[in-house]
């Protein structure tokens, strides 16, 4: 950064123009609200949101997040701390977003930079004017939006801040190694700066989100592309790239290193996931398979790569739940073309690896980020905060082509195209954060951008039924009933639909029709329960619970044995139907029973266990509660459950 400041101010002002014309894109979106898994991951989960800032509170909100078994903690951490200062406002979680994404595209200038000096074929007399147009570009793309104004995506923009730092360390390292020799501890220094770089980097940024494992991959790709794991070259200190025709001697120090840290490492991991992979009931919840998950992934990381180059409203529309399961190369068609399209994409970045490094490594770094979230394991299909990191590298192999010097080849038509690119992006992203501003204009959006996603239809409705404050007489009430049932109606749908029309009547004190009662067990006994279904679930036992809605229960009961009735229910569900059968329908046998599968097939979760504990107390059982309380002690990591153990001993003492 020294360097930038020195040899060229005036492009730091145009880097300092860029976070400004960032920061006046996102500003309107800041007011925007929660959406979608904010709820489950800050919004529902109290865990990240203490009542102090002892340790022991720090630490059960850094071990609080339901998103992922690693937990997630250093982005979890940071939600808590959001909460310290400013409450459950969307407001400042959103400006912090905004604020990391810009300090992310300091990043991505300063690695574009290192990268362009780093390129072996030619010398870019412009590196730093490009650097700041990369990293402009890249802070203005609207597929990068959610991860700015979707808060809970601050897992992804943490995790990729690692990855930026440990990739930057990198180059920087493999630069000073080969650097002239006699320069002194710039060999071995250089490497233990790699080392370091691609070590401990990738393991903070495990903290925020699994993405951050990618960085030893992405730093590999650097090395293939720019570097040929070369030794010592006898070049000028300004100067990291051997003659034209020559290529430096292997460095063995280098090769052991990425076999130690990323093969190594990835053939121990596919060895622990494969066996569970291969079962048929993990994909039991899913749409797919994962063969057909493989073939659909052709589609959508051709569709990412026109999503972030020529972005439309349609396209980026936050659900894509409406999206076709590719079953066959053909079924649809598309699939056989994408599969053509990357394959001819690998061959092309083969034939540019030596006439042009850098626009080869741009597309090895975007195909590269696929490979965690886009191949085998049983993920959604799509989301565009994916593409967080794999955007900078699409950006990386076209943006120097057209950012040319005016001695190039049609330098004016290149200028205007990229030109246009930039003023393409920041509209559309300017627009869309427009929306994100208010929660109604934003459900109106998505709707409008989706009208066949389920989803999409029912968070309208649901945002129509929020406006209305449950008020017979309120015009979005009416408004509410359009949306629900035509995303009730269409293919795939959870019972979501059902479930918010079902509330609404009932918190209304209005007739409730059989049809959705239908329609919702119908879905039910057609497919195991997913994620969406048990929230439905959940919320209906919740609003009956509270006594604000009047639901039959004999059909809630048939809905929660239709469910059931699939193989290898959840915990999450287990324990619903306990919460059920306990408060509702008053079957205290039942309750027990389901809360305590729940504990046999989530044992690490601690939920489940101060649950049944409180059942024990309830019923005098207390030898009972002390033995279920002795079980939750041995969960007490660092003392983050201390609150509510000692909250469960206080019952031991009333009569």
């Amino acid at each position: 950064m020294t360097d930038f400041l020195r040899r060229s101010p005036w492009r730091l002002l145009a880097l300092l123009a860029a976070f400004a014309i960032t920061l006046a894109v996102y500003w309107p979106g800041l007011s925007g609200g929660f959406l979608f898994d904010d709820y489950p991951n800050i919004v529902d989960n109290k865990g990240v949101q203490p009542h102090d800032a002892s340790l022991p509170s720090l630490v059960g909100a850094a071990l609080s997040s339901p998103a992922s078994d690693f937990k997630r903690p250093l982005a979890s951490l940071s939600f808590a701390i959001n909460y310290l200062a400013t409450g459950l406002d969307p407001y400042w979680m959103k400006l912090t977003n905004l604020l990391l994404h810009l300090l992310n595209g300091w990043l991505v200038c300063l690695l574009s930079l290192a990268l362009l000096r780093s390129d072996p074929a030619r010398r870019h007399p412009r590196a730093s004017l490009v650097a700041v147009l990369i990293a402009t570009g890249w802070m203005l793309l609207p597929i990068n939006l959610t991860a700015v104004l979707y808060v809970v995506q601050r897992m992804e923009s943490m995790a990729n801040l690692f990855v930026l730092l440990g990739l930057l360390g990198y180059v920087a390292g493999r630069r000073r190694m080969l650097g002239p020799v006699g320069r002194a501890g710039s060999n071995w220094g250089g490497f233990i700066l790699c080392a370091i770089s691609v070590t401990v980097p990738t393991t903070l940024g495990l903290l925020a989100k699994e993405t951050a494992v990618m960085l030893p991959l992405y730093a590999l790709l650097i090395e293939w592309m720019l570097f040929h794991f070369g030794k010592l070259l006898e070049t000028p200190a300004s100067s990291a790239r051997p003659e034209p025709g020559h290529l430096p001697r292997r460095d063995p120090r280098v090769i052991g290193l990425f076999v130690l840290i990323l093969a190594l490492p990835m053939v121990a991991g596919l060895a622990w996931l494969l066996p569970g992979l291969l079962k048929p009931e993990t994909w039991a919840a899913r749409d797919f398979t994962m063969g057909t998950r493989l073939l659909s992934e052709a589609r959508i990381v051709v569709d990412y790569i026109a999503w972030t180059l020529l972005p439309t409203p349609s396209a980026l529309s936050f659900y894509h739940d409406d999206f076709r399961i590719s079953t066959g190369l053909l079924a649809p068609w598309s699939t056989l073309a994408s599969i053509v399209l990357l394959v001819a994409l690998v061959a092309l970045m083969l034939w540019l690896r030596r006439r042009a490094p850098l626009a080869a490594l741009g597309i090895s770094l975007f195909l590269g980020c696929q490979l965690l979230t886009g191949t085998i394991l049983p993920l959604e299909l799509i989301y565009e905060h994916r593409n967080y990191f794999a955007s900078f590298g699409l950006l990386l192999a076209i943006v120097p082509l057209l950012a040319v010097s005016r001695n190039s080849r049609l330098p004016l038509p290149r200028h205007v195209l990229l030109a246009g690119l930039m003023l393409c992006w920041s509209l559309l992203t300017a627009l869309t954060a427009y929306a994100w501003g208010n929660p109604l204009s934003l459900a109106e959006d998505l709707a409008a951008r989706a009208p066949m996603s389920p989803r999409a239809q029912y968070e309208l409705g649901r945002t129509y039924i929020i406006y209305s404050h449950y008020d017979p007489a309120s015009p979005f009430t009416k408004l509410a009933y359009a949306p629900l049932e035509k995303a009730a109606a269409l293919p795939n749908a959870s019972i979501l639909p059902e479930q918010a029309l079902i509330f609404i009547n009932s918190r209304m004190h209005m007739p409730i029709k059989d049809a959705w009662w239908d329609s919702m067990i119908a879905k039910l006994k057609a497919r195991k329960p997913g994620v969406q279904d048990e929230s439905s679930l959940g919320a209906l036992t919740q609003c009956a619970h509270e006594r604000r809605c009047d639901l039959p229960k004999n059909r809630m009961t048939e809905a929660f044995m239709t469910a059931l009735a699939h193989p290898n229910p959840s915990a999450r569900l287990l324990a619903t139907y306990g919460d059920y059968a306990w408060n509702i329908l008053e079957d205290h046998v039942l309750g027990e029973r389901m809360i305590e599968e729940a504990i046999e097939t989530s044992p690490d979760e601690p939920g489940y266990q101060v649950t049944l504990i409180r059942m024990f107390a309830a019923l005098g059982r207390k030898d009972d509660a002390r033995k279920a309380l002795q079980k939750l002690e041995a969960l007490n990591t660092a003392g983050r459950l201390n609150g509510s153990i000692a909250e469960l001993k206080t019952l031991f003492s009333q009569p």
